[in-house]
């Protein structure tokens, strides 16, 4: 695995561009076609830099360099939402970029997805501690079959469904189907957000990592920690490792224990949700 991580200042954009350099230059991508799987703009992190960054150490050496958004159930982003969630003009995404694919995810479209087996209705109950009776259908965007290396990038935060975001998430559910979507949630909301939130390892996270081993795609992440969309460290290597090692970094960046409960909290949405259901 490859890592970086900031000292007195954020990694800047010339850092990221250098590490994405660096974390691509040993492998063999001559003439391969990668889909990298990114987050919308619900999520903070400095995707302007990292998509160029990719570009720019991909472009001319693979067939084809594609991104797809992985929106789960939020709505589908515009061509011009995309743009400025990856730093481009118009003028780009029809020049430097034209070949590059822009894609939302399509969780409702059937046509969009393929089915990749199943869990086990064995295997649900056990994760679940018995409260979930269930054999969902692992369904997928599918668009990765099509490539020949998947790439996931964004950042690891702290979440209340899955205890910490990131890695394999952006596959499930990222580009997922319904039935396994409806799972991820329900078994969250069965053991409740205070013992999942900022845990690392959690039977939801068993899920989604049992759901992305059925993927037949070699896969690769890089994975940020990030504090106010300034990337503090940045890992590369596979989904699994590179989201260890950001988990761990998030543990110590954005986890607070306090020593009473409080009796009420005030929730207030950030500016960069522009519709409630998401926020």
């Amino acid at each position: 695995m490859h890592q970086r991580t900031a000292t007195n200042a954020p990694l800047s954009s010339d850092d990221l561009r250098d590490f994405v350099g660096e974390a691509f230059a040993n492998r063999n991508v001559s003439g391969e076609r990668i889909l990298c799987i990114v987050p919308d703009s619900t999520r903070s992190m400095p995707m302007e830099a990292m998509f160029r960054a990719i570009c720019a150490a991909l472009l001319g050496r693979v067939a084809k360099l594609d991104f797809l958004i992985a929106l789960g159930t939020h709505p589908p982003m515009s061509d011009e939402a995309i743009h400025r969630w990856l730093g481009i003009s118009a003028g780009e995404r029809s020049g430097e970029f034209a070949k590059v694919g822009l894609f939302n995810h399509e969780w409702k479209n059937s046509a969009a997805l393929t089915s990749l087996g199943r869990l086990g209705t064995d295997f649900i109950a056990e994760v679940s501690g018995g409260m979930l009776q269930d054999d969902p259908e692992v369904k997928i965007n599918r668009r990765v079959l099509d490539y020949d290396l998947l790439c996931v990038v964004g950042p690891v935060f702290p979440h209340e469904v899955a205890g910490y975001s990131g890695g394999n998430k952006y596959f499930f559910p990222g580009i997922a189907g319904a039935d396994i979507l409806d799972l991820f949630h329900w078994l969250g909301a069965l053991i409740t957000n205070p013992v999942i939130n900022g845990t690392k390892y959690t039977p939801v996270r068993r899920v989604i990592d049992a759901s992305a081993a059925l993927i037949p795609i070699p896969k690769v992440a890089f994975c940020l920690n990030v504090e106010k969309k300034q990337c503090r460290a940045i890992y590369f290597g596979e989904p699994d490792e590179a989201w260890s090692a950001a988990a761990d970094a998030a543990a110590e960046t954005h986890v607070v224990v306090k020593e009473h409960p409080y009796r009420s909290v005030l929730a207030v949405c950030p500016t960069m949700y522009d519709e409630i259901w998401v926020a």
